[in-house]
């Protein structure tokens, strides 16, 4: 089962790596990683998939408390959170299939960063399930490269 951490972090040099490095040190496999500064420039967000069961989660989170620099961890729920992916992908076009891909685009609210002859590059962000739906659409064209940033997300808020 895959599981999204979400861990606070004092924003110091090092911590990526000293967190990365307890999962690592355990044989744990990191999915995605995600790092981004917070509201708070001394405060760093740090969003982590990983595979395991719930046992395992658990202990990575009470090994990862133990890091002078993490301030909190949480287990976000699928059904209680907000995720998003960024991918950019370069399709090979030709002026056949032009028009198809670029309906795809619309139909996925996909946004054509760059367009050459040959190649059409594409930024598209949604959750996990669409991006892999997204991509499977794209497969038929040929694609070139791909760049993925990872899932960040955050947890539903109720007012």
């Amino acid at each position: 089962m895959k599981h999204i951490l979400k861990i606070l972090v004092n924003n110091h040099p090092g911590v990526m790596s000293h967190v990365s490095g307890l999962f690592t040190r355990r044989s744990y496999n990191i999915d995605s990683i995600a790092v981004g500064v917070t509201q708070d420039p001394e405060i760093s967000n740090m969003v982590i998939v990983v595979k395991g069961d719930d046992s395992v989660v658990e202990q990575v989170k009470r090994q990862l408390l133990k890091l002078p620099d993490v301030i909190d961890v949480e287990d976000l729920a699928y059904h209680d959170c907000i995720s998003r992916e960024l991918v950019l992908v370069v399709v090979k076009v030709e002026d056949s299939n032009r028009t198809e891909v670029i309906s795809i685009c619309e139909v996925f609210q996909a946004k054509i960063a760059d367009l050459t002859k040959t190649t059409m590059t594409i930024e598209f962000s949604g959750n996990t399930r669409q991006v892999e739906h997204f991509m499977e659409m794209m497969q038929k064209f040929g694609i070139q490269e791909i760049a993925r940033t990872g899932q960040i997300a955050l947890k539903y808020r109720s007012n």
